[in-house]
């Protein structure tokens, strides 16, 4: 039931107009005057909409407009007066005010600008959390018809419709966002949202303001109020992706946000109360973590009631020939013109023996860069990448000096010359390091020791996909 706080220094008509809404269905409060109306919106349940007077002892209605919008910009106003002119509206549509009618209030009116007023603020709240939700459209299955993947789907049908937390675990490129979105599809709360929350990407200063969001003026560039992951979750899933990423302080901020499902804002002072099932994941071993006094152990075991491991691809090689089809069909789907319908069993077998460090993100990355390089009906082993070309997977690789192996140094030595050789093993070696942090930039920039921008203009040249 919607709630709608009417707020007028008269008391026939918080009377007569709360009797009207009750009868349309709606909850409602009332207030007699500016500073009742503005402690009961800090002190209790946010109503779904509020029509103010503007003519009130006091703080007038205009007044009282600016610090709703202030502090509580979601919720819509409509201002009524039996006084209004032209530049009073005009003001208090500047204001932020949804609407402005005047008395003698009319019925019908009256309910079609409130219920116009609640769908278009129904609208504004749903894209907030569509940008903020992970999962959008249609959830992906889980492919692979492997034991490591049946027995994945079998638990997730199992804890899916249950109320508990639960703890991803697995390797970069795995898919453990996927089993998120499957979980929380499967679940009762399907029909709210799924926030995601990188707990990795989020500088440490403003995390908090993401989780919990802040009040306008907070801090320096805190020009408005702003709901935080928490709040936009209310009712449906938080996804805290990566969760062994998060520092000692915001582990503990968090901990105790979990267990009583209630925070303030950052420069702010009023409690909210959520409802939010939690589903971590990281691809750390947060056992070892503890041990090594970088992650807490009570939040550890807060998390993880039901842990879940997503299998790496060497583990279920047998799910390749699935993927690459699954992912052949998706790219002609966004690429009609392009000529590729299949890939030769002799692709697919040298993709079976490769490691694949990346996991399931890698391989996509490599079916979609032959898909786009083929020209062919069929993709080829002429299309796959050198790597693959000099016979290098699980076993090959193993086996070969440090020189070989790296970055698909053997190929280059069939080049032409220098300058084609130097390019062909900075690609393979970029590409490989790119799939092992992730796709991440700048964590490949660090980890091979050159400037972020010059990652970024070498990805560019050598027209690697990432």
């Amino acid at each position: 039931m919607q709630k709608i706080l009417v707020v007028d220094d008269e008391n026939t008509i918080l009377e007569t107009v709360g009797a009207i809404l009750e009868d349309e269905g709606f909850q409602v409060a009332t207030a007699p005057d500016g500073e009742t109306a503005l402690k009961k919106m800090d002190s209790g349940p946010l109503p779904d909409l509020v029509l103010l007077d503007i003519w009130m002892p006091g703080m007038d209605g205009l007044a009282v407009l600016e610090k709703i919008k202030e502090q509580w910009p979601q919720v819509p106003v409509v201002i009524m007066s039996g006084h209004g002119n032209v530049e009073t509206a005009v003001r208090a549509t500047k204001l932020g005010a949804y609407d402005f009618i005047e008395k003698p209030l009319s019925l019908e009116p009256l309910i079609v600008t409130i219920g116009n007023a609640l769908k278009f603020q129904a609208l504004q709240n749903e894209n907030i959390i569509l940008k903020a939700s992970t999962g959008r459209g249609p959830v992906r299955e889980l492919t692979g018809t492997s034991p490591a993947m049946q027995a994945l789907r079998e638990q997730i049908a199992i804890v899916a419709p249950t109320e508990a937390w639960i703890l991803i675990s697995g390797e970069n490129g795995t898919g453990k966002e996927l089993v998120a979105q499957n979980v929380h599809y499967a679940s009762a709360r399907k029909d709210k949202p799924l926030i995601d929350v990188n707990c990795a990407a989020i500088p440490e200063e403003l995390i908090e303001s993401e989780l919990f969001g802040h009040e306008k003026g907070a801090f320096t560039g805190a020009s408005s109020m702003k709901r935080g992951k928490f709040d936009l979750a209310n009712g449906g899933t938080l996804f805290l992706d990566e969760i062994g990423d998060m520092s000692l302080k915001t582990q503990a901020k968090i901990l105790r946000i979990l267990q009583e499902q209630r925070f303030s804002r950052v420069g702010g002072s009023r409690t909210i109360k959520v409802d939010v099932r939690i589903i971590a994941a990281t691809n750390k071993d947060l056992e070892e973590a503890i041990k090594n006094g970088e992650f807490r152990e009570d939040l550890y075991f807060r998390l993880n009631v039901i842990p879940i491991e997503v299998p790496p691809l060497r583990d279920r090689r047998e799910d390749i020939p699935i993927l690459v089809n699954e992912f052949i069909e998706e790219f002609r789907r966004e690429n009609i013109k392009a000529p590729v319908r299949s890939v030769s069993s002799e692709v697919i077998e040298a993709l079976k023996q490769y490691d694949w460090p990346g996991n399931v993100r890698e391989l996509r990355n490599i079916t979609e860069r032959m898909f786009i390089l083929s020209g062919k009906s069929e993709i080829t082993l002429d299309d796959l990448p050198a790597t693959f070309r000099s016979g290098r997977g699980s076993n090959a690789g193993a086996a070969e000096s440090d020189a070989a192996s790296c970055a698909g140094l053997a190929p280059c030595l069939r080049c032409s010359d220098f300058r084609e050789a130097r390019a062909m093993f900075e690609k393979e070696f970029i590409a490989s390091k790119l799939a092992e942090n992730d796709g991440n930039i700048k964590k490949t920039a660090e980890s091979i020791g050159i400037e972020r921008r010059h990652l970024h203009r070498k990805i560019k040249s050598l027209g690697i996909v990432t």
